[in-house]
């Protein structure tokens, strides 16, 4: 073991040169006890003895030339020690029972640590899964690794006894597709939500808000009110630009009254104009250094109908005219989302304000998009007046087609 480790443990000192030297020492740990009887006696110079007030041992070890020499709670004659010739001498306040127990502790890891075939872990690996490995194992610890499997933490035993799942609460979204990753093993606290409810399964009973608004956050601006408190200068923003942006600067026929109540009033609070904020929004999400993937992605939705996996995703503008010139870019994108995903129809919904209508996009089952929007000609696009709303006028529309 390292010479400067066997200091650390023992809060030693060298007492002699020749300990200076050297950089580590090993061998068999010996007490030395205070008898005559030889056999009990050290004698091999790969030796580290621990011993008190005892010149004779002191002697006897410098002369068969052991490796190091610990004295507890003792001085070193200095005649003695310039006997000591290579022998390291360290002096240490312990007794002799804990400098023996301490001496282990001076052991690099690497001595005893596994270096192959270890059982590990990483942030994302499921505790269902986790538990049948550490079954098959009786570590006591187990290393979790990040995505560069650089490990981050342990985890032992105890923690598949009683894990501390995720808490989360589900807001503006009740549906499985439509979740983060790993929902199952969470422990949902509340919904809150004002879209139709579908396949979310709890363990225990929840608190569960749903009411038919226009944006969630009419929801969310209610429950500060109730509960006596004013959001803050940015939250009030936050809850205004939100409200503008999911009734489409109210025109959805999801809007209702205490939506447009509720944004006067978060938009007073924040000191802003909800016709500033619906302006900001919607050339945001059209941005001419957008992608045509990112747009896509931006207010994107999943759902399980009726035994259909559709994807509808829906882009809000004041000018579409740019974003239809675009279209083959969108339509490609789309079909290659319906191969990746494996859908069975992936539809984008370009919702333009001021003509108060939605070009449609479809591709997959296109028959049944044509269908169930009346829409005439074979083709993948077409312009739907009064169609503002995903929710209350496309979801509901499909669902009584397909039953």
């Amino acid at each position: 073991m390292p010479v400067y480790n066997l200091l650390s443990v023992l809060e030693g000192k060298l007492l002699n040169e020749g300990g200076e030297f050297r950089d580590d020492v090993s061998g068999n740990v010996t007490v030395a006890l205070p008898v005559g009887r030889e056999n009990l006696l050290f004698s091999s110079p790969d030796s580290i003895v621990i011993c008190g007030d005892q010149p004779d041992m002191m002697k006897r070890a410098f002369d068969i030339g052991v490796q190091c020499v610990i004295v507890c709670q003792a001085e070193a004659d200095p005649e003695l020690l310039k006997q000591a010739g290579d022998t390291c001498v360290i002096a240490t306040p312990f007794d002799a029972y804990q400098a023996v127990r301490l001496i282990f502790h001076a052991q690099p890891v690497a001595r005893i640590c596994h270096s192959k075939k270890l059982v590990t872990f990483h942030l994302d690996d499921y505790i269902d899964d986790v538990q049948n490995t550490v079954l098959e194992h009786r570590f006591q610890a187990y290393p979790v690794l990040d995505e560069e499997n650089h490990a981050v933490g342990t985890l032992s035993r105890f923690h598949l006894l009683r894990p501390r799942r995720k808490k989360v609460i589900l807001v503006d979204h009740n549906e499985q597709a439509q979740a983060v990753p790993g929902l199952d093993q969470a422990t949902i606290l509340e919904i809150i939500d004002h879209h139709r409810l579908a396949d979310i399964e709890t363990k225990n009973p929840i608190y569960v808000r749903n009411e038919p608004v226009g944006s969630t956050c009419t929801i969310i601006a209610g429950m500060y009110q109730e509960r006596g408190l004013m959001p803050t200068e940015k939250m009030a923003g936050l809850l205004a630009a939100a409200i503008v942006s999911d009734t489409v600067m109210f025109k959805s026929p999801t809007c209702t009254q205490r939506d447009r109540d509720v944004a006067n009033r978060m938009a007073r609070i924040a000191n802003e104009s909800l016709e500033d904020l619906g302006r900001a929004i919607y050339s945001a999400t059209s941005g001419e250094g957008k992608t045509v993937e990112a747009m896509l992605k931006t207010d994107y939705k999943e759902f399980h109908i009726a035994g259909h996996n559709l994807a509808v995703s829906q882009i809000t503008c004041m000018d579409s005219d740019r974003l239809l010139a675009r279209q083959d870019e969108f339509l490609d994108a789309m079909r290659k989302n319906l191969k990746k995903s494996q859908l069975d129809t992936v539809v984008l919904m370009v919702t333009d304000v001021l003509k108060e209508g939605t070009q449609i996009f479809f591709v997959g089952d296109e028959e049944s998009i044509r269908h169930a929007f009346d829409i005439k000609h074979k083709v993948n696009t077409a312009f739907l007046p009064k169609i503002m709303s995903r929710k209350k006028q496309v979801i509901p529309t499909l669902s009584a087609m397909w039953g």
